[in-house]
């Protein structure tokens, strides 16, 4: 098969003889500029993508969607009634009732702050993962009355691991709201309860310092009769938001809803202004390509004026000139660009699945670094990078159709 002209002569130039090996090399430098920004630039950005998936499926699979408080009415009253009216706002999936508080927990002589959540052990695992999440005993085993404590509770596995306890160990648990009145005044008051489950969320915040106790001891342990809020879960996450305004719209002003992104705003903004930080820093990486293009290019020009006058009275027009060198700028970049991609994704797969780099569990909430290449991010980069290479081939390429062939052969 037959090359076209130019796209025979731009090879020819970029695998040029061994007097010209120095163009050669240049050549080869500025395809691996391309290919490690390439390459870098897909990593990171997997990087900071699998950071952002990892911990928004952690946080979703150990909250629910939606959060539903009523303003007005006394709250709550009713929460079974409150469930059965929200399940019928479009695109809600299940309700389940909340009661949260704060207490301090110890066992075996270890002191602990924890979170205690009351819920009802069915609905609740139809709107968070926790039931699904247990490592140790049965989440169901909530509603089970327990003798001689007040109710069971199911634990995360850091904080069974700090209070040394486990399954059938019990727990004593002080809350302010428990207190009861006496003589000399409100007297705290330990409650004890009996460690019936165990859960592993993948989250420290949750794992660390959560535990779960049904409707009824917790009603007791904070001197509650109504749930403080009704937990949602959507059918489409990402409708999330559009579901929380739809609860106010359906059921009016006193009903205020929040979604898991509002809750998580804050963490999710840094992890993006992270991920726009670093793809701009790396960015960079293409621009010093770009340059390494345009001077190979350049250098190029300079070496062969002699060939290009000759072109040009042999009858290769002003336009095939710019097309040799748009040619050459175009196949380092394609191939730069295909060679950092391929890599960066081939790297990208192996780091997240042998999981390459690992992370104190003590201090992240993510046991190693995840890695995702979005179709999205990969797609712009390529697009990206050979857009740069093209705009970097321009002035080489204009310089190229403009030389005089007179002048360049005039001292030859």
């Amino acid at each position: 098969m037959t090359l076209p002209f130019e796209l025979y002569v731009a090879t020819r130039y970029l695998l040029a003889k061994r007097r010209q090996a120095f163009i050669s090399v240049i050549s080869a430098v500025s395809a691996l500029g391309v290919t490690v920004g390439v390459m870098a630039l897909v990593i990171a950005l997997a990087l900071m993508t699998g950071m952002q998936q990892e911990l928004r499926d952690r946080i979703v699979g150990a909250a629910a969607h939606v959060y539903v408080q009523k303003l007005l009415g006394g709250g709550l009253v009713d929460h079974e009634a409150e469930a059965a009216k929200l399940v019928g706002v479009p695109g809600v999936v299940a309700a389940a009732p909340v009661i949260l508080g704060y207490g301090m927990a110890t066992a075996h002589g270890v002191d602990a702050f924890v979170t205690l959540k009351g819920v009802d052990p069915v609905l609740e695992a139809q709107v968070t993962e926790v039931a699904e999440s247990m490592v140790l005993g049965s989440f169901a085993a909530l509603s089970e009355p327990r003798e001689g404590a007040l109710g069971g509770v199911v634990i995360g596995d850091d904080l069974s691991r700090s209070l040394r306890a486990s399954v059938g160990d019990t727990v004593s648990v002080l809350t302010v709201q428990g207190a009861t009145l006496s003589p000399m005044g409100l007297v705290p008051r330990w409650r004890r309860l009996e460690v019936v489950g165990v859960f592993s969320l993948g989250l420290r915040e949750y794992d660390s310092s959560y535990g779960f106790v049904s409707l009824a001891a917790a009603g007791r342990l904070f001197n509650r009769d109504r749930a403080d809020m009704m937990e949602l879960r959507v059918e489409d996450l990402d409708e999330a938001p559009a579901v929380a305004s739809a609860v106010t719209e359906t059921l009016g002003a006193e009903y205020f809803a929040q979604d898991w992104g509002q809750l998580n705003q804050a963490l999710f903004s840094a992890l993006w202004l992270e991920k726009m930080a670093i793809g701009v820093t790396i960015g960079l990486i293409m621009m010093v390509a770009a340059l390494n293009i345009v001077a190979s290019l350049v250098l190029l020009v300079m070496e062969k004026s002699r060939d290009i006058a000759i072109l040009k009275t042999m009858g290769a027009s002003s336009r095939s000139i710019r097309t040799v060198f748009l040619l050459q700028g175009g196949i380092i970049g394609v191939v730069g660009t295909g060679v950092g991609a391929a890599c960066g994704v081939l790297l990208s797969y192996f780091a997240d699945r042998y999981q390459w780099i690992r992370l104190p569990s003590d201090v992240y909430d993510v046991g190693w670094l995840p890695f995702r290449v979005e179709p999205g991010n990969l797609l712009l980069v390529v697009a990206g990078s050979l857009v740069v290479c093209l705009l970097a081939t321009l002035y080489p390429s204009r310089q190229a159709s403009r030389l005089d062939p007179a002048e360049a052969l005039r001292y030859q």
